[in-house]
């Protein structure tokens, strides 16, 4: 996949702000400091696109974008940064929370791991809500060039170990590094092997009673999410 165009769409503070679900959408998630945002703008293509700061939880809102006018990518904020005020933190956490569980156009879930640590307790808790709310998602983990490949190989056995038990099949795996561009395309051919079997499925003639998911009022759209979600073969994938 070529990335031809990068389009700021909105930056949302629930789901009730995000744009129309006339989209597949992308989005990458992790623990504060995790590279999120330099791993976007690898993705990307724009040096920009994500704004990288020193500050660790900079991320505040369900940051959309336009992508090649075919789909969009969502940075969501990060989770565990301490410095956050306790009742912000809440606030970010359950529109996180409700843009995760009940936008049905949600093809995958990037959940970013950092590569030079060992299982942490924050990461594991947050895949464990990801399988147990079938919301698809993959793994990537991050940061490679910062430490050896051996390490590298350790973390990941030890993460997938402790996640064995929550999905029927364990979720794909993948490594990048911003600063070599390591698993861009690994990541894009997700993305695109997404949007093909998304696109296939929308050929198929809609029912004569179906309505537009963004015409729906707010409940049914979280149940017909969840009729999406239970839907899905495999969890832990989104076709």
């Amino acid at each position: 996949m070529n990335i031809s165009s990068a389009i700021f769409d909105r930056s949302a503070p629930d789901l009730d702000s995000c744009p129309d679900e006339s989209l597949p959408e992308f989005a990458f998630i992790g623990r504060s400091n995790v590279g999120k945002s330099s791993l976007l703008n690898m993705l990307s293509g724009k040096l920009n696109l994500a704004r990288v700061s020193p500050t660790p939880g900079f991320t505040k809102l369900i940051n959309i974008f336009t992508m090649n006018k075919r789909w969009r990518l969502v940075d969501l904020p990060g989770y565990g940064f301490a410095q956050v005020a306790r009742k912000e933190k809440t606030q970010f956490n359950r529109s996180v929370a409700s843009y995760l569980k009940d936008r049905p156009n949600l093809c995958c879930v990037f959940a970013l791991i950092d590569s030079g640590l060992p299982p942490q307790q924050i990461d594991l808790e947050f895949v464990e809500w990801l399988a147990s709310n079938s919301v698809p998602f993959v793994l990537v983990f991050t940061k490679t060039d910062r430490v050896t490949a051996t390490t590298v190989r350790t973390n990941i056995a030890a993460f997938t170990d402790r996640i064995s038990g929550w999905c029927v099949t364990p979720p794909e795996i993948f490594t990048c590094s911003a600063k070599t561009k390591q698993g861009r395309r690994e990541l894009l051919a997700v993305i695109e092997e997404a949007m093909t079997a998304a696109e296939a499925e929308s050929g198929q003639p809609p029912q004569d009673d179906e309505t537009p998911p963004e015409d729906l009022p707010i409940t049914s759209r979280k149940a017909k999410a969840r009729e999406i979600r239970a839907n899905r073969p495999n969890p832990a994938r989104p076709w």
